[in-house]
């Protein structure tokens, strides 16, 4: 009788293992004084510093990367959705005045393949470098029926922390504050659904096609990962200036997160034109017929982060901002009105 073993039933310990060989060492780059103990146990541990903080609170954020995962699986190019992944979490907390911790994300697959899943957490480890966090965990998945052949899903996890008195949640915003826009790098992570209806379904492009609108191949266009605002905020706070609020700009674009952190009584009014727009936008606006409220409550359209400030520090923000490699714009301001209305102007 044939001796069915858990590699025939379509799991492999053993490439587990080789995988967690592989990615421990780029894990430990992301190592600071905080963590405690190495990768393989079943848990992390990790020392909150309590000189830094007065009265901890700690900040906690999940997400995913969507089905931008699927151009990673079309150009078989794994290498910068584990940018994405953190990208997507700790841009949320620190929202809230956070400093990135650590960070955890949970890989599964159907067959795991030690050396592609080792170009992903490459990505994680990378944006864990440039949000000055520890990659301290994860999970892997193996579960063979339960994916397509060649593909897997992300989810990531980030806890930061924040002194009480530091918490940044949109309290303070008063009407005539300034509205800052930072540049995002192209789509980021969300509206990948439409993009790839509008592109690949209905226009036929191929994603190695160079499109000369883009200046590079479609594939690599969409495949740019999210900017990470860390280093951003930490610039704004290391010259005194005062951040009243912060919005991550992902699915439902600047009218879908601003009025999150506004409240009652604030609403915004944005200058139309006041930032650039890559030019991806307007490919899939034209190619697609979107409507343009469509097009705002999907995308980013250009502005992945925001900061709300006082109108006299508009212009000392945006010079930080630039010094430390973010373009940033004044794309609107603060008013008086109905919450959660936003109006273009």
């Amino acid at each position: 009788m044939e001796k069915i073993t858990y590699k025939k039933a379509g799991v492999d310990i053993d490439e587990g293992d080789r995988f967690v060989s592989l990615i421990a060492p780029m894990a430990k780059k992301t190592f600071g004084r905080g963590v405690m103990m190495d990768i393989g146990s079943f848990g992390a541990l990790f020392k909150l510093d309590l000189k830094k903080y007065k009265e901890p609170v700690l900040v906690s954020g999940t997400d995913g990367v969507g089905t931008k995962l699927k151009i990673a699986f079309m150009m078989d190019k794994h290498d910068t959705v584990g940018i994405d992944l953190v990208a997507m979490c700790v841009n949320d907390i620190l929202t809230l005045g956070a400093d990135p911790l650590f960070f955890l994300d949970y890989f599964a697959t159907g067959k795991l393949k030690a050396d592609k899943a080792k170009d992903v957490v490459k990505g994680i480890a990378e944006g864990c470098k440039q949000a000055d966090c520890a990659l301290i965990g994860g999970e892997t998945a193996e579960m063979p029926g339960f994916y397509e052949a060649g593909e897997y899903d992300l989810a990531g996890f980030a806890v930061g922390a924040v002194d009480r008195k530091k918490i940044i949640n949109g309290s303070a915003i008063t009407e005539g504050d300034a509205i800052i826009g930072l540049s995002s790098s192209g789509i980021h992570s969300n509206g990948y659904s439409l993009a790839r209806k509008v592109l690949i379904e209905k226009a036929g492009f191929k994603l190695n096609k160079k499109i000369s609108e883009l200046g590079c191949t479609l594939g690599e266009e969409l495949l740019k990962p999210t900017t990470i605002y860390v280093k951003a905020f930490r610039s704004l706070v290391s010259k005194n200036i005062k951040v009243k609020g912060m919005a991550h700009i992902t699915g439902g674009g600047v009218p879908g997160n601003l009025p999150r952190i506004f409240g009652k009584g604030i609403s915004a009014v944005l200058k139309d034109g006041s930032w650039p727009v890559p030019s991806v936008f307007e490919l899939i606006r034209r190619l697609g017929n979107v409507p343009e409220a469509d097009m705002r409550r999907t995308f980013n359209c250009g502005i992945g982060f925001v900061f709300i400030v006082n109108n006299t520090d508009v212009g000392k923000t945006i010079k930080c901002l630039k010094k430390v490699g973010y373009d940033a714009y004044n794309i609107g301001t603060i008013h008086r009105g109905v919450r959660k209305q936003i109006s273009y102007v």
